[in-house]
């Protein structure tokens, strides 16, 4: 069973594995399943966003076509009294509101479950929601970050006694990683100070949140829609008692997750009580409006930065204080979000000094957790705005002002006002490049030309250059955060007696492409064709451990994984090839899948070994018959992308209408495995970027109704209402990985926001605008022109950024 010659695979832009059946339709959803004897689920849900539960009669309920159960709080007790796990108390004094599985007494936002119904059909369990009686008592509604702070305000939670749950506070100066604010401040000579918003969105993933418990077996068995099997696993079993061995975990191909399935929800808990309760397998699937209102939301902060600097451009300090929106209760890693970004608000830039404060706030609203980048592109957007003002008050050009601050290439590795070690990156070699494929100075050209002529199509030129910290995470920098879990992940390999592989990874995918980059690095680690190599996840008893994925941690930890466990795959055969050649060890070379004699034509490969350890016929004394090998790997730093974003937009004065007339980006992701899925990353990114820029807005009304809770109210734009992207790569390698590689996922979207933002700024900022509040309507556009930058926020919000939308040319209409 020798083996060809196979050419490199990292590096290549293989098809993924994994599309044919996705694109096909021959796999398994969650909510394809059908089990015997099911039962659907369906929630009844408060339409009040702050009330009193009265009382709640579901004898009608109980007697309607097709039910077999109706529970409320009371009926699921003791269970109903376990809240829903937060994972991340960002201070000793966090205030944690407990979340059940059901409403009892009160309900805190609008859509809360008061009660389950269990039926022999979906449609009959939620026509059954129909015939429940709940009696409210409506309480006063908490909406808006600044009047739950105010000293009047009314509080969502009164045992609490205060909005405020948590205060978290970094400065350079008490952490020995700068100066002081202060104490540069006074040598500024140039203060800019800026107040930005990041609005409300929704993950908006495709296949809404489902899962299916089965309580019939030896084990009780869960498929999920989720990010996250491994973790919801052990936060199911912590939370409802159930013994960890007992319970197993199934996430099978799942659609989109955005961080958005990043949780351990109440109806998971829920049906796994029910189904216990019941005897029966169980299946909950929520509706797309469900999604929209109770499925968490992400961003929604208010932002104050201050920057400080001298009249040539050289900044002093940066200060950003932070309101952020955790919603009516916390979420699985809610309260650390704005913590992560406070790592990234001096972004490339060599800042003396930094300060950072965040105050988390309680409000009547769907709680707030992860988001693609969570935390980064908050903290992006605010150093490349407030960049952008500070050139304009200096009157530079800035992409002048980033390049005279910014870390230069040989700096690296360079220690930040943060405290954290970026270990590779060339800002510059990737800026120049991206200049060039935008053309920067010929469009500069044109925008001057059109401001002198009065034209009143103006154009406006955006800029982000950014870097981030993924691949979340060293577990002891994540324990000195007082986040409640490691950073690690785990990896098998198995290698069959006919020399395929099969690969374990506790990394479960929803749509990275996992089975086809994870079989590339196996390919050219063992030496085996691509196409032998099988990856298996997603389920808690094949991969029995795993930190799950999120935070672009797939490759960078998750990949590395696999890489030392193939390392001690070869280390075994090395013994048995050693043995089979009668030679030592350290004469042979380990190359292409085979082991070689050095100075001899004597080789062997490790298919011809793996069937040699089947047999075991011939094996070295005390060797165990085995090949397998695991590895656990917990990296030593964070990895750190970083890139360029070029944005030329035009605004039309006299409507607000936006066109995206081109749009660069030059991204460095260390070595890239497989750059088609590189490429299809950053144009998700960009896509999800862009529409926070420009189209998307979760809206509360006065009483706490979401009003953007349908498809026709929050807009998402589609392929067709984007511009074409100008994409390409630099290299510098992580020094930190074998692989050199760097985290991908959230790239785009970290980057593209604030370079649209500056670009329609810039477009306008001759006619008095230094902001326009997100998503950019063209009525926000027009009455920012109209009126300057005050108030323009206030315009369009109530549309939830259904007022403007982007033809196929890249306009907003």
């Amino acid at each position: 069973m020798m083996t060809a010659t196979v050419e490199p695979e990292v590096g290549k832009s293989r098809r993924r594995k994994e599309d044919e059946r996705l694109i096909t339709g021959r796999t398994r959803w969650t909510d394809n399943m059908t089990l015997p004897g099911m039962l659907h689920l369906a929630v009844l849900r408060s339409p009040y966003a702050h009330a009193k539960i009265v009382s709640i009669d579901t004898s009608a309920a109980k007697q309607a076509a097709g039910v077999v159960a109706v529970y409320t709080a009371t009926d699921l007790d003791p269970a109903s009294e376990v809240g829903m796990p937060c994972a991340w108390p960002i201070t000793p004094d966090m205030k944690s509101p407990r979340r059940p599985m059901l409403a009892a007494t009160q309900v805190n936002f609008a859509g809360e479950g008061v009660a389950v119904v269990a039926a022999r059909t979906a449609a009959e369990a939620h026509d059954a929601l129909e015939y429940i009686d709940v009696e409210y008592e409506e309480l006063p509604v908490v909406l808006g970050l600044e009047t739950a702070l105010a000293e009047d305000a009314t509080l969502v939670h009164e045992e609490l006694g205060t909005n405020t749950s948590a205060v978290w506070v970094f400065d350079s100066g008490e952490a020995g990683t700068g100066a002081s604010f202060a104490e540069t401040a006074g040598d500024a000579e140039v203060t800019v100070t800026r107040r930005f918003r990041q609005q409300r969105l929704v993950p908006a993933f495709m296949e809404p949140r489902a899962c299916v418990v089965d309580p019939t077996g030896t084990q009780i068995t869960m498929w999920s829609a989720t990010q996250i099997p491994h973790i919801l696993k052990t936060m199911a079993a912590l939370t409802l008692g159930i013994p960890e061995h007992k319970l197993r975990v199934i996430a099978p191909d799942v659609g989109g997750g955005f961080g958005g399935k990043i949780a351990v929800l109440p109806e998971e808990t829920m049906a796994l009580v029910v189904a216990q309760k019941l005897g029966k397998p169980v299946k909950w699937n929520e509706t797309r409006s469900e999604s929209l209102l109770t499925a968490h939301h992400g961003r929604d902060q208010i932002q104050d930065i201050t920057i400080t600097a001298k009249r040539d451009g050289t900044v002093l300090g940066l200060k950003a204080d932070l309101k952020a929106d955790m919603g009516a209760y916390l979420g699985l890693v809610g309260p650390g979000v704005p913590i992560l970004g406070a790592f990234m608000f001096n972004a490339i830039y060599k800042f003396p000094a930094y300060h950072f404060a965040c105050t988390n706030v309680f409000t009547n609203t769907t709680l707030t957790d992860a988001y693609r980048g969570a935390g980064r592109p908050e903290a992006t957007f605010a150093v490349e705005r407030i960049m952008d003002e500070l050139a304009a008050e200096l009157g530079m050009d800035p992409l002048e002002l980033r390049e005279k601050n910014w870390i230069k290439h040989e700096e690296f590795p360079f220690t930040t006002v943060c405290g954290l070690t970026y270990d590779s990156g060339n800002y510059e070699a990737a800026t120049e490049k991206a200049k060039q494929l935008f053309d920067y100075d010929g469009l500069r050209r044109e925008q001057a030309e059109r401001r002198a002529s009065g034209d009143p199509i103006q154009l406006g030129i955006g800029i982000s250059t950014f870097t981030e910290m993924c691949g979340l995470a060293p577990s002891r920098v994540l324990g000195s955060l007082d986040y409640g879990a490691g950073g690690w992940e785990h990896a098998a390999i198995r290698i069959l007696p006919t020399g395929k592989v099969e690969v374990v990874t506790g990394a479960s995918a929803h749509g990275q492409g996992h089975e086809t980059a994870w079989s590339q690095i196996v390919a050219d680690q063992l030496g085996v064709p691509f196409e032998d190599v099988e990856i298996l996840h997603g389920d808690t008893q094949s991969s029995h451990k795993g930190m799950d994925t999120y935070g672009s941690r797939s490759l960078v930890v998750g990949g590395i994984a696999v890489i030392k466990a193939a390392e001690k795959v070869i280390a075994k055969a090395k013994t048995v090839a050693a043995h089979l050649m009668e030679c030592a060890e350290d004469d042979l070379e380990f190359s292409g899948g085979s082991f070689g004699v050095k100075g001899t034509d004597k080789a062997t490969s490790i298919q011809d070994i793996a069937f040699a350890v089947f047999s075991s016929h011939n094996l070295p004394d005390g060797f165990e018959p085995s090949l397998d090998s695991e590895a656990t790997f917990d990296p030593e730093n964070f990895s750190f992308p970083h890139g360029t974003h070029l944005c030329a937009a035009e605004v039309d004065t006299e409507t607000g209408r936006i066109t995206l007339r081109s749009y660069v980006c030059v991204d460095d992701v260390g070595v890239a495995v497989n750059p088609l899925i590189v490429e299809g990353q950053v144009h998700g990114g960009l896509a999800q970027g862009i529409a926070q820029a420009l189209f998307e807005e979760a809206v509360f009304d006065e009483s706490g109704t979401l009003t953007t809770g349908t498809f026709a109210d929050y807009l998402l734009p589609s392929a067709a209402d984007l511009p074409s992207f100008t994409t390409d790569r630099t290299e510098t390698p992580s020094t930190t990985n074998p692989l050199g590689a760097k985290g991908v996922g959230e790239a785009g979207t970290i980057a593209s926001t604030p370079a649209v933002v500056n670009a329609v700024v810039d477009a306008v900022r001759h006619l008095g605008v230094t902001d326009i509040e997100m998503p950019m309507t063209p009525m926000r556009v027009w009455h920012a022109i109209q009126h300057g930058t005050k108030d323009a926020g206030d315009i369009g919000s109530e549309a939830g950024g259904g007022l403007g939308s982007i033809d196929a040319s890249g306009g907003a209409k």
